[in-house]
């Protein structure tokens, strides 16, 4: 007997390889209890018998105890292109949880040293502490790798003796804490921890984590690598970073293979040619046979004059892959120390693969946004090694081939005023930050050929991920509530072309204008300037946009309601660099972000609302990720770093309150911290710290609609008003707030709660007479109290739909329809300019506009929907009467 729970899933991008996939799935309320995750199993929607081995874990609860979000884990040999379902079957308890007749699943042997994995096809040692991340792996009783370490190159210059002098120091990567997460039967997951020490000296700095996961049957490794910055950006200087990997070399020169992947096809060469200026008939067909990856043999009696030729010929012991930027790479290689490189190759954008290997296998690599995160780089050492030996295979993060990475603010001073940076203190420190990459290993019995290669390429750029249907998740209202697309009328259908046109016209403008780098890669930029024809890069508070205004919602947003693997992949790179450069992970800074800035940490501001964990758990609950989740553990104490950086200082001087908090953005973040680590682990005391901040706000004159500055106390949780009209109430509503309260109140379930949210929404966008009537007087309702009404749509279509409020209503799409987005189909506005090369540009646009008219329309969609206007003439009245209004 079969549970009528059955949920359809589908490839975001059909695989071409052998795949571990790890996704999650939302429940409603009561529909799924802990226990029966055991009976969760995976089958193919074809209708084929098959069944896939599944691992099932829960991931987040509702406060009843039934699952919200869970997630899973299968291994795909054949990934069936029709995608699968998730059902519950009937079976005793735990039966699921061990490998099926014929099916073994990954073994994890703990030992006092090491963990011993062995997926069944490849067997590897990771030690416990001390350096090096991986000892050795062994296929087929060969070592394919005999060790891993992570690397890091410090470089320091000096002017003292009138002399620039730059000295180069190397450190080396030692674990100093290895935890196993998950130990099968289909993932294992082993996380290390440490930092990179002096190889000349005692320093010990660039702390990182790495987490190894393992699949059944599977010979790839995929790791997940990410490193903090702790150093002086004056002094300490990042030249190299990357992680390199001891290949043994067997065989003869002529049968190592070294693979660089291009922009299309992959670089193809080994230690020894065979090509020679007499390379011809057979041995023409032998060099093509190398060429392709083959192991060729020779006779000493019959070829012993090819073999003088080859003995004559030059051997190569290097060979590079530098990705310089977005737009160029070149591969070169050297036959030794002490002699010039050789340029082989160069290209636009390489695809992030490489493969070292001899006679009985090698090892590929592969690495997720190797151009879009430039410099980045791969590089082979040592491959003429003596058989027997181990060659080197780095995967550089950053190359050290490039200019050094420099971490130092663009001014030694703060520009409040002319540029929008917003504290009077610069604050401009890079300590704390962190950036994360992803690499894929295949450890391979042979050399792959060029399609395999590209295979394993297109596996490491886009990692196969299973999703639900985007039925599915609006079903389960999963993030609250948002719509899905509707083109049913034509004031609809006009709405849904705005919201595609808007992220288009961002995807071109990421390429157009390069928004890739190490540190920028994910980010869009703030706002425009149509007489340089530049975004504000150069201008203080108007350059990144580092979460202002919520983009990473609307992103995800737009994935969810479409099921768009390209909106994923964009949502996927701003989760990836909001969540670690924008955010400080230790130090002063510890829980906080700093604001849009010229430099991504530049901003006097650190605030709680760059770090929420309201931004990034839409990249964990749909992928299971153990980094993110991480991330937003870390900023569920968030709100004590306020003592210490009060939000209000430059308003509120010290006084009895241990700091000063708004109600939004601050304590909206603080409640999204709160409410992500409650129903992740079940902690309700971080619940009670939410009850007793929405009873602080019950308790003011006009609940939400007082402050919204309060003093507070985290130690207790308690707000405490501090006045029913202080200025910024957009604020409380713009930065992602409403949308983790509307999902806060589905859990709750209080109803004076969704009606201060409610009242609130309808209040906004009231005119002042009637603001000021129903306060008697103490809420003015002046334009800077209640600033940008298309920042306030969300939460007044919320009202306008608790209240049943049709003027409200309409007042939200009036607000909608007549914003400059709301308008404009961008693709046929943009203008062609000349700034430095041709452009296409819009001279007035602005992310946060467009993020938050984006994700408002959304929301509005859902619901308010049905007092939308239907023709395009009705809903252009309404919108000119009410803005005359």
């Amino acid at each position: 007997m079969v549970s009528p729970v059955s949920i359809d899933l589908r490839w975001l991008t059909q695989p071409e390889v052998a795949t571990g996939v790890t996704w999650g799935v939302p429940w409603k309320k009561g529909e799924l209890s802990k226990q029966q995750l055991a009976l969760l199993q995976l089958e193919e929607a074809s209708g084929e018998p098959e069944r896939h081995q599944v691992q099932s874990w829960p991931a987040a609860f509702w406060p009843d105890g039934s699952i919200k979000w869970s997630a899973h884990a299968a291994v795909c040999q054949r990934p069936a292109p029709s995608g699968y379902r998730l059902a519950l079957a009937s079976a005793p308890e735990g039966a699921l949880d061990k490998p099926e007749a014929g099916r073994r699943g990954v073994l994890v042997r703990d030992t006092p040293e090491a963990y011993i994995v062995d997926t069944g096809v490849i067997t590897c040692r990771v030690p416990k502490q001390g350096p090096g991340i991986i000892d050795r792996i062994v296929r087929e009783g060969r070592d394919i790798c005999s060790g891993g370490r992570l690397v890091a190159i410090r470089e320091k210059e000096s002017g003292v003796t009138g002399l620039m002098t730059l000295q180069q120091e190397r450190f080396e990567g030692e674990t100093l804490r290895a935890k196993l997460e998950q130990a099968g039967p289909v993932r294992a997951v082993i996380k290390l921890e440490g930092r990179h020490r002096s190889r000349s000296g005692s320093r010990a700095w660039l702390p990182y984590s790495l987490r190894l996961y393992f699949y059944a049957g599977l010979d790839s490794i995929r790791m997940v690598h990410t490193f903090h910055y702790d150093g002086n950006p004056a002094e300490d200087y990042i030249r190299g970073l990357g992680m390199v990997f001891s290949v043994p070399m067997r065989g003869e020169l002529y049968n190592r293979h070294i693979r660089f992947g291009g922009d299309t096809g992959i670089f193809s060469e080994s230690p020894k040619s065979l090509h020679t200026r007499r390379t011809k008939g057979r041995y023409l067909a032998l060099y093509r046979d190398q060429t392709a990856g083959r192991i060729v043999s020779f006779t000493p009696e019959d070829d012993a004059y090819f073999l003088g030729l080859l003995d004559d010929s030059a051997q190569w012991d290097s060979f590079s892959l530098v990705q310089a930027s977005a737009d160029h790479y070149r591969i070169s290689k050297r036959t030794q120390a002490g002699c010039s490189a050789v340029k082989a190759a160069e290209g636009r954008r390489a695809c992030g693969i490489g493969y070292l290997g001899g006679e009985g296998g090698g090892l590929s690599v592969g690495m997720k946004d190797f151009w879009q995160k430039h410099p980045a780089g791969l590089e082979v050492e040592a491959a003429t090694v003596p058989a027997g030996g181990s060659a080197r295979f780095t995967a550089w993060f950053w190359s050290p081939e490039a200019p050094r990475m420099d971490l130092r603010h663009y001014d030694t001073k703060t520009h409040v005023e002319s540029a929008y940076e917003g504290a009077e203190e610069l604050r401009a420190t890079p300590y704390g930050i962190a950036n994360t990459h992803e690499l894929m290993l295949w450890c391979t019995a042979d050399t792959p050929g060029e399609d395999e290669l590209r295979r394993m390429a297109e596996a490491a750029a886009c990692p196969p991920q299973l999703v639900c249907t985007p039925e599915h998740y609006h079903d389960t209202r999963a993030f609250g509530p948002w719509s899905l697309p509707d083109r049913s009328t034509p004031v609809k259908a006009y709405l849904e072309d705005r919201l595609d046109g808007i992220i288009a016209y961002y995807q071109r403008e990421a390429e157009q204008r390069r928004w890739y780098g190490f540190w920028d890669y994910g980010d869009f930029m703030h706002s425009y300037d149509p007489v340089r024809h530049v975004w504000n890069y150069d201008l203080g508070g108007c350059a990144w946009q580092n979460t202002e205004l919520a983009p990473n919602m609307w992103l995800w947003y737009m994935f969810l309601r479409s099921g768009r693997e390209d909106v994923f992949r964009l949502a996927e790179a701003m989760t990836r660099h909001t969540s670690e450069v924008d955010v400080y992970h230790f130090g002063e800074y510890a829980g906080l972000g700093s604001r849009h800035n010229v430099v991504h940490w530049g901003c006097g501001c650190k605030e709680a609302r760059i770090a929420m964990a309201g931004l990034h758990r839409y990249y964990y609950y749909l992928t299971a990720d153990e980094r993110i989740g991480d991330i937003m553990d870390e900023v569920r104490d968030a709100d004590y770093a306020t003592v210490t950086l009060d939000p209000m200082r430059a308003y509120f001087p010290k006084d009895e309150f241990p700091t000063h908090i708004r109600v939004g953005p601050d304590w909206a973040a603080f409640s999204s911290n709160w409410m992500t680590w409650w129903e992740r682990h079940g902690d309700t005391a971080y619940r009670d710290k939410i009850i007793t901040g929405i009873n602080s706000i019950k308790q003011a004159n006009f609940r939400l609609l007082s402050g919204p500055t309060y003093g507070y106390d985290p130690k207790t949780g308690v707000l405490t008003g501090m006045g029913d009209d202080n200025w910024g109430r957009h604020l409380a509503i713009c930065m992602g707030g409403p949308q983790v309260w509307f999902e806060l109140a589905e859990m709750l379930e209080d109803p004076e709660w969704e009606d201060m949210l409610a009242e609130f929404g309808v209040f906004y966008n009231l005119p002042s007479e009637e603001k000021s009537a129903l306060t008697n007087g103490v809420i003015t309702g002046e334009p800077l109290r209640f600033e940008h009404p298309v920042l306030s749509v969300a939460i007044a279509a919320y009202g306008a739909y608790y209240r049943n409020h049709a003027a409200t209503a309409a007042r939200c799409w009036s607000i909608l329809l007549g914003n400059p987005f709301g308008q404009t189909d961008l693709k046929e506005k943009e203008q062609l300019v000349t700034h430095v090369r041709e452009l296409r540009e819009i001279d007035w646009m602005n992310t946060n506009e467009a993020s938050q008219w984006s994700l408002n329309t959304i929301i509005s969609l859902e619901l308010i929907g049905n007092s939308l206007p239907e023709k395009l003439e009705e809903a252009a009245a309404l919108a000119d009467q009410l803005s005359r209004a």
